[in-house]
């Protein structure tokens, strides 16, 4: 069943992916990132497309864009709160702490407004009740060499996640979290191009196509109020992620 869903990086890669399957399929759909311009191009002048240029980490920002997006359609139904950075690899003394700063406040701080304010119109809505989706990653159960930053931020993911599918259960509101490993993207391309290993080597990784991803979200979302699926991964099949590494 089609309602209203928000995604958050929905300018490029996989927001981009699920807002266009989403408007295709018929749900209203907000489209949220920074970009004005690109978002206008994915929202193709669509009937059922909100597009709104917004900055995950700025609080009122935030509350602003889901105040319209509950004014425009009514109501929201899911969140799928997936923008994310990730900044150049080092190791924990060599990179600036302005990376440190920037991942966090997009990452985790961007993540827990959304969530903040896709929880307070869920809970104040009648009916009652939606569906929050964080986009986790495979760094959330383990790191690759030189990402510090962004592992701990999708850690945390894993943690806000959890909670909130707890807080979220007297006000019929579900939250999961998908785990994502090695998506075609424009964020994951160098991956396929050679990445460091945890031997120490530099090696391509096997790759899978956004549609996939798509389809897994969208799963995620059409769940009933009386299921929820708390943690997804999906991965490329062959990509070095259960083994030893």
């Amino acid at each position: 069943m089609a309602g209203t869903i928000v995604v958050t990086g929905a300018s490029a890669g996989i927001g981009r992916g699920v807002a266009e399957h989403c408007l295709a399929e018929g749900w209203n759909v907000v489209l949220i990132a920074r970009r004005a311009g690109v978002l206008e191009e994915v929202a193709g002048g669509a009937a059922n497309a909100l597009a709104l240029a917004c900055d995950v980490s700025d609080a009122a920002a935030v509350d602003r864009a889901f105040a319209e997006a509950a004014r425009h359609f009514g109501r929201i139904d899911v969140l799928f709160n997936n923008a994310g950075i990730f900044r150049p690899s080092g190791l924990i003394d060599e990179i600036p702490l302005a990376d440190w700063t920037d991942t966090l406040a997009v990452n985790l701080t961007g993540m827990f407004l959304c969530a903040r304010a896709a929880f307070r119109q869920m809970r104040s809505q009648a009916p009652q009740g939606g569906r929050i989706i964080n986009n986790g990653s495979i760094s959330a159960h383990a790191p690759r060499p030189g990402s510090v930053s962004y592992t701990t931020t999708k850690h945390a993911i894993t943690g806000l996640t959890k909670s909130l599918a707890l807080d979220g259960r007297p006000f019929g509101i579900a939250c999961g979290q998908i785990d994502i490993g090695n998506a075609r993207t424009e964020l994951a391309a160098k991956i396929e191009k050679g990445v460091p290993q945890a031997d120490g080597s530099l090696r391509g990784e096997p790759m899978m196509q956004v549609s996939d991803v798509v389809e897994a979200v969208m799963t995620m979302a059409r769940m009933p109020a009386s299921a929820n699926v708390l943690s997804m991964t999906v991965m490329a099949t062959n990509m070095p992620f259960v083994g030893r590494g």
